[in-house]
């Protein structure tokens, strides 16, 4: 029987602290050697700061690289002065100068230019020019290595170009080709390259219909376009049409998750800055209560807009204390129908499904829906009521109050994110405390106001 994944690491995990307490230098590198450069990192991570020293002296430099490649900012910059300057040099030789640029734009400006001046004139360029863009835009996410082929180059030229070149570049199974004024004009597969006659010019056999991104654009936007047209790699221009970067898959799936975290915070009523990374128990805290507060107090304003409703209705109850019993199952079921319809919506939102016709169309889905599972729950509500109370009345009452109620849960749950991108606000920060608030208050006029009608029955 195959063995889960995370046990596998746990006992890696627990062999190397075994010979980190023991110095056996011999059974560490036996160990790192059959170990892939992300799971070193993981283990990495698990350590304490003077086992993470010790561990990483035992480590190649080319591991190194790609080790450093995976942690965070601080963790890099506390293991990468383990070296001596040569040594450092070295290793940031190994890695791609987007992954440096990435680590160097959360430390310090001093850390920074420590790190920079280590470069070689070449590296140190891109990572600068790299570190003036975003960090969310396509500029932020680029690397700048790259090969670009010229239009005019033979395909013999071309491939001994590869050959010189393609070791440095971050992939070639794509190759993207520009004119004199290094615009982009092109783009041929390698397949393409390799089969076409020798003294073929590239522009005859180069693909002008490219994909491409603007430097400026928001990362989000570029993930959508590799996406679509499942792409392995994007180039990046500038507005002049000049390529300067290229993005590779990996860094979109990276944005996908980023992206994909940060809706779902949002949506919960919480934020980015709400994570487990921070160095301090007490810093998490800290985020959690910054991050969650204010949507909880929202919702307290909220549920005091219920109460002062209720209190409103006061002599409903004083007539037939029997009807608030109902309000706990009104109230949660109007909340989740709410938010499965928001949260549908939001996500159709964010992988780009609706356009045009297709807003009323979401919005007629979505009532139908709440309509129909409205009328079957509130069908179930109405004779558990019966069976409860006793009152068929009531019963009336609170099944029609419970469909009325489902049917505008559904309602606000697709409005509100539908509004909220046509002004011009993340569809995300819908989030559920906001829509089961607003349904809370909705459900419990909709069901006093129908109580109020029919309290001649009720006496």
């Amino acid at each position: 029987m195959e063995r889960k994944f995370e046990e596998i690491t746990h006992e890696k995990l627990e062999l190397l602290l075994e010979y980190l307490d023991n110095d056996n230098a011999l059974g560490i590198s036996e160990l790192l050697e059959e170990m892939h450069s992300v799971d070193i990192a993981e283990l990495l991570l698990e350590l304490k700061d003077i086992q993470q020293e010790k561990l990483f002296q035992y480590l190649p430099s080319e591991i190194a690289s790609e080790v450093l490649e995976e942690v965070d900012s601080d963790t890099f910059n506390s293991l990468i002065k383990l070296y001596n300057n040569e040594q450092q040099s070295e290793i940031l030789d190994n890695m791609a100068d987007d992954d440096i640029a990435d680590l160097l734009g959360e430390l310090s400006k001093n850390n920074r230019d420590e790190i920079i001046n280590l470069l070689d004139t070449e590296s140190a360029e891109d990572v600068k020019e790299l570190l003036v863009y975003e960090e969310d835009t396509a500029g932020g996410i680029m690397t700048k290595d790259f090969v670009a082929l010229s239009k005019d180059y033979t395909i013999y030229h071309a491939i001994e170009m590869l050959r010189e070149y393609a070791p440095d570049a971050e992939t070639i199974y794509y190759v993207f080709v520009v004119d004199k004024d290094e615009r982009l004009v092109g783009v041929i597969s390698l397949r393409d390259l390799i089969v076409a006659k020798p003294n073929k010019k590239v522009e005859e056999v180069m693909n002008d219909n490219v994909i491409y991104v603007n430097v400026y654009d928001d990362q989000e936007e570029v993930a959508k376009v590799v996406s679509k047209y499942d792409l392995l790699a994007v180039p990046v221009v500038d507005d002049e049409m000049e390529m300067i970067g290229l993005i590779t898959v990996d860094d979109i799936i990276d944005v996908l998750e980023e992206e994909a975290t940060e809706d779902i915070l949002k949506f919960a009523g919480s934020n980015k800055g709400e994570s487990y990374e921070e160095d301090t128990l007490g810093e998490r805290i800290s985020n959690s209560v910054k991050a969650r507060l204010p949507w909880l107090i929202i919702t307290i304003f909220g549920g005091l807009m219920s109460a002062q409703i209720i209190k409103s209705y006061q002599y409903v109850l004083d007539v037939n204390t029997t009807v608030a019993l109902f309000m706990p199952i009104l109230a949660g079921m109007g909340g989740n129908v709410g938010t499965q319809s928001s949260t549908l919506t939001v996500r159709s939102i964010a992988v780009g499904q609706i356009k045009g016709n297709e807003v009323f169309k979401t919005i007629f889905h979505e009532i139908s829906v709440g309509f129909i599972v409205g009328l079957v729950c509130s069908l179930l509500t109405a004779v558990a009521a019966v069976f409860l109370n006793g009152d068929i009345i009531l019963a009336v009452i609170v099944g029609l109050a419970m469909w009325f109620n489902m049917i505008t849960a559904a309602t606000i749950g697709t409005l509100v994110p539908l509004i909220f991108r046509k002004i011009g606000i993340d569809p995300a920060v819908a989030s559920a405390p906001f829509i089961t608030t607003t349904v809370d208050i909705t459900g419990m006029t909709i069901y006093y106001s129908m109580a109020t009608l029919m309290i001649v029955n009720l006496t």
